[in-house]
């Protein structure tokens, strides 16, 4: 825990992060709060999102198979990589086969999850976040703080001090004219772009299209422009039809940003000779943990996971210290999990479920209703504890179980205390002058 205790700190003491993140978190749960509160059928579209998820990753393997057979059938090319490893390796040849050196990037978290970025800049390739938030991390040298407002941990005082610096403007801090400068460059990247790089929220598998949404647009510039796309996806994002996207598209907006529907939805497949488009198109889909986390029973319910950040807007941890206090790709309560699902390494971030209250806000605001609670515990079972960890809670749940244990465990408590604060000329714990018990019982006898 010492790195994650470090990063934690340093987020607390910056006034201006802590500030950020939860007007920016406050504020979407209060959007989402109110579209709900619109909806009679809410409960109902739940239900169903979920029936449609657990669908589909009870029949992956399935679904895959047949998004591939349409997906090719329209001219695209698949491509399987089980490691984040392998995924990097097959966009770097696509690359290289067409000498293409600068590009675009939209806005993907399973490409910050295989650490593509760093590959295409370690090898000399050029590829700029499209995305006005991913520009912004992009620019700071920092990874997203939020799965779906990467940007969201920074002021726009920020912001203005970042593009000065890096893009040679003046200040300024006025949000039209920041968004004003980043568009005039983002524009002109479009036009010169040899390819472009996306995520996919969705892959249908009846019909072989990837669903994406979006607010700027760039994944239509991305589509339009450059003759070499590839698109980046889990293998745990397959919908069997085209009408399981109606109570996930109903609920995917308003959890993610409190919006009714966002600025952009594509339905992208291959383009046919003769179609504007493309020439080439690739998907790549990616296991890296997936396949086998889809068939664990204790935690397979995290692969329902539609990744709209509800979880994050609204846990009181991550509402304190931001995504970056997290040290993952996958911040907040479903980063706790998802993080020690993926990758090569199965449970390898056991401190992660520590960064909990287990209050239960993210099963209570999931739209597709995941007990993360429930695989936070199961994590924290699983992992390895001191041994001083282990005989304070068999000390904790022995003292618990009656009334009068818990009165003699506090009185002895307060008794080694007040004398390890005579040796330590400290006092450690500093509990209160009082117990409630204590004021408790005068306040009876005053009545």
């Amino acid at each position: 825990m010492t790195h994650v205790k470090k990063r934690i700190t340093k987020a607390l003491n910056n006034e201006h992060l802590t500030r950020a993140v939860l007007k920016s978190t406050t504020l979407s749960v209060k959007k989402r709060d109110h579209l709900v509160a619109e909806m009679s059928d809410f409960e109902a579209v739940r239900a169903t999102a979920r029936e449609v998820r657990q669908r589909s990753i009870d029949n992956f393997q399935a679904y895959s198979d047949q998004f591939a057979d349409r997906f090719v059938a329209a001219g695209g090319v698949i491509h399987h990589a089980s490691t984040a490893k392998e995924a990097c390796d097959i966009v770097l040849k696509l690359l290289k086969e067409e000498n293409a050196i600068k590009g675009v990037k939209s806005k993907s978290m399973v490409t910050e999850e295989i650490g593509l970025g760093q590959q295409l800049e370690a090898h000399g390739i050029d590829a700029v976040e499209s995305d006005l938030g991913e520009y912004i991390v992009q620019l700071a040298g920092e990874p997203p703080s939020h799965i779906t407002a990467p940007a969201l941990h920074r002021s726009r005082e920020s912001i203005g001090r970042l593009f000065a610096d890096k893009l040679g403007v003046d200040y300024t801090d006025n949000p039209e004219e920041l968004t004003a400068i980043a568009r005039k460059l983002m524009r002109d990247r479009f036009t010169e772009a040899q390819f472009a790089i996306s995520g996919a929220n969705f892959m249908i598998a009846e019909t072989g299209h990837i669903a994406i949404v979006e607010n700027e647009g760039n994944v239509k510039m991305g589509l339009s422009v450059p003759p070499l796309y590839i698109t980046v996806a889990g293998i745990d994002k397959f919908l069997e039809k085209p009408q399981d996207l109606d109570p996930i598209m109903q609920l995917l907006p308003t959890s993610a940003t409190g919006q009714r529907a966002t600025a952009y939805f594509h339905l992208l497949k291959p383009t046919q000779t003769g179609e504007d488009g493309p020439e080439q198109m690739h998907m790549i889909l990616l296991d890296n943990g997936r396949s086998a986390a889809m068939q664990d029973p204790e935690y397979r319910e995290m692969m329902l996971c539609i990744r709209c950040g509800a979880c994050l807007n609204i846990c009181p941890v991550y509402r304190s210290v931001g995504g970056h206090a997290y040290g993952t790709t996958y911040p907040g309560p479903m980063g706790a999990v998802l993080s020690n699902l993926l990758g090569d390494v199965p449970m390898s971030q056991p401190e992660l479920p520590e960064l909990s209250s287990l209050c239960g806000a993210c099963k209570d605001i999931c739209p597709v209703k995941i007990d993360i609670p429930r695989m936070l515990l199961g994590i924290r079972n699983h992992s390895e504890k001191p041994l001083l960890h282990k005989a304070a809670a068999v000390t904790w749940k022995v003292t618990m179980q009656t009334p009068q244990r818990y009165e003699i465990g506090s009185t002895l408590f307060r008794t080694a205390n007040k004398l390890l604060s005579v040796v330590l000329k400290k006092n450690p714990f500093q509990p209160a002058k009082r117990s409630f018990r204590d004021l408790y019982k005068a306040r009876k006898a005053n009545r």
